[in-house]
């Protein structure tokens, strides 16, 4: 097998998908017993802990001052804006409804490549980007009630503000997963996060009450640390550093899926019919946004060819 195996490398976004889609259940879990700049730095002061020791084990090379100022600003992306948008979204609107509308990132990457990048898109492309806005509107207005299970414009346009903070991070992560390996990249933005977070936590503390937290919410908070932050950013970021951001975005197509099942099984969520509707014309739009057909054989034949 090669050393960088693509088996490898998707079975690495498989395994973050299922880790952040049951992710925003976990946090919906969690945030009944922790407020949230709380919840979040806890998460991230742990993870950190661990970065720190496996950092001692291996012999990585020395970070330049230039390479730490871009994972600092990588860490104001991600976690910093995202996790601060999406968990207070979280309190606003469902599980479920914030999956579907953090499947719009690959939508975002592409029109952010297209604007930072000069990147072009295929007409199919941007039929895809336009047909993604009809099925975010329904989803943001398809629910049954504002304060049920659809949520509220307010949960959902925090929601839209960590989805540009994630695109943000997905195309400054793979070009400096170039240079820097993808362990230092995640280790410095959980130690970066957890600095960030932690004057938040410091004026979310005296609001907190130890003694009332339930179980469930303590269970949440390790698997959202073990799973979640430590092992699906070091696969992502691993993924990153082997094929493109778009490719990588892609595969974010799944969660609502993991999430869907897991808000229906663990917090009882369901969606209303047009919501429903909307979330198949997202996955839709995705696809088509993403899509780039494969050349014809007689061109591939010619490459052949020429090559040889």
């Amino acid at each position: 097998m090669p050393r960088h195996s693509p088996i490898i490398t998707y079975l690495a976004l498989a395994l973050a998908v299922v880790f952040w889609g049951f992710s925003f259940v976990a946090t919906k879990i969690a945030l009944q017993g922790f407020t949230p700049f709380t919840l979040v730095f806890l998460r991230f002061a742990a993870a950190s802990i661990f970065f720190l020791l496996l950092l001692r084990q291996y012999r990585l090379p020395r970070l330049t001052i230039r390479q730490k100022g871009q994972l600092a600003v990588l860490a104001i992306f991600q976690p910093g804006l995202y996790f601060a948008f999406e968990t207070i979204g979280l309190q606003y609107t469902s599980a479920t409804t914030t999956s579907l509308i953090i499947a719009t990132i690959p939508v975002t990457v592409l029109i952010l490549s297209m604007i930072f990048l000069k990147e072009r898109l295929r007409p199919v492309n941007a039929l895809g980007v336009a047909i993604s806005l009809v099925g975010v509107s329904l989803l943001i207005f398809g629910g049954n009630d504002a304060g049920g299970q659809g949520g509220s414009l307010f949960g959902d346009l925090l929601i839209f503000g960590a989805v540009f903070s994630a695109a943000i991070y997905m195309i400054i992560t793979r070009r400096l997963g170039q240079s820097i390996p993808p362990l230092q990249i995640t280790a410095m933005q959980i130690i970066f996060g957890a600095a960030i977070f932690f004057p938040l936590f410091l004026r979310d503390l005296p609001r907190m009450q130890w003694h009332t937290i339930p179980a469930d919410s303590f269970i949440a908070l390790v698997a959202l640390t073990l799973f979640a932050t430590i092992g699906a950013f070091f696969c992502y970021n691993y993924a990153l550093s082997r094929i493109t951001a778009a490719r990588a975005a892609v595969c974010i197509n799944a969660i609502p899926l993991v999430t869907t099942f897991g808000a229906w099984l663990l917090l009882g969520e369901q969606l209303s019919p047009l919501q429903g509707a909307g979330g198949i014309v997202v996955l839709g739009a995705v696809y088509l946004a993403n899509y780039q057909p494969k050349p014809p054989e007689r061109v591939m034949e010619a490459v052949v060819l020429e090559q040889e």
